[in-house]
């Protein structure tokens, strides 16, 4: 026996629509499975594959000033004095062929109580190197900044924030997490004092993970520093280390492809 079902042309329609929208949804998920996740509003803990952290979701007026040094002698010791004198809280992500050749400042660093974490051995894209040669720098700038400091580190910015899936996927094996940045200063280009305070104050917010550098290269960030530090200091933030910041609070990680 046969069964014949009729169905209404605007029926059919409905479940055109209807099948058409599911297939779409399946087709969207798998690709977005595989894609840049921007700004999850995860947990740290529970985003899912190599992640770099670029701030925090927080109502509290908090945030941290990051400093990258990579080379030179005479811009990481004004803006240390600056910090000390003001009591402000940072974090340093520091390239140990730098640190090899100043360890008197790496010191400073450590006893003045600032954060430091790796800025990986040399100042070069990540992103072009082998995965052995990865896991090298890694290892070799870990190493190196253990024995200067007397405590891993457990924070990594790579150099000029090049990061990948493969890098990022090394870096979080090797127990590392990685920090980038939502605020620029944009001090490394020396555009005038005025510009990197504006660069700055027009974009920070609560759970903000700030960029500046202490290398010689960046001429004016000492002396933008004492006017971003008062200036948020009167809008009620409070300057904490990234570590600080990121402990038991959601993040906003970026998953790369």
């Amino acid at each position: 026996m046969r069964y014949i079902f009729v169905v209404s042309a605007q029926r059919l329609k409905q479940i055109l629509i209807v099948g058409t929208t599911l297939l779409l949804a399946v087709v969207l998920g798998y690709h977005e499975r595989d894609t840049l996740s921007a700004f999850s509003e995860q947990p740290q803990e529970q985003v899912q594959g190599p992640h770099a952290i670029y701030k925090v979701d927080t109502k509290e007026k908090k945030i941290a000033l990051t400093f990258d040094i990579s080379w030179g002698e005479t811009r990481a010791e004004p803006i240390l004095d600056i910090l000390k004198e003001k009591n402000v809280k940072a974090s340093f992500f520091l390239s140990t062929s730098w640190v090899q050749r100043q360890q008197d400042t790496v010191k400073r660093i450590k006893e003045d109580g600032f954060e430091i974490g790796s800025h990986g051995h040399k100042h070069e894209f990540y992103t072009k190197y082998s995965d052995d040669e990865i896991r090298s720098q890694i290892r070799r700038a870990d190493s190196i900044l253990t024995e200067m400091t007397g405590k891993k580190p457990s924070l990594i910015r790579f150099p000029n924030g090049d990061i990948d899936k493969r890098v990022l996927t090394i870096a979080n094996s090797l127990g590392y997490t990685v920090i980038q940045w939502d605020t620029d200063s944009q001090d490394w280009t020396n555009p005038g004092t005025d510009v990197i305070v504006n660069n700055v104050l027009s974009k920070a917010h609560p759970g903000d993970i700030v960029l500046m550098h202490a290398s010689d290269s960046s001429k004016e960030t000492h002396l933008a520093l004492p006017v971003i530090i008062d200036k948020l200091r009167k809008q009620g933030y409070e300057f904490v280390t990234v570590s600080e910041l990121i402990s038991g609070t959601q993040v906003n990680s970026q998953e790369v492809k």
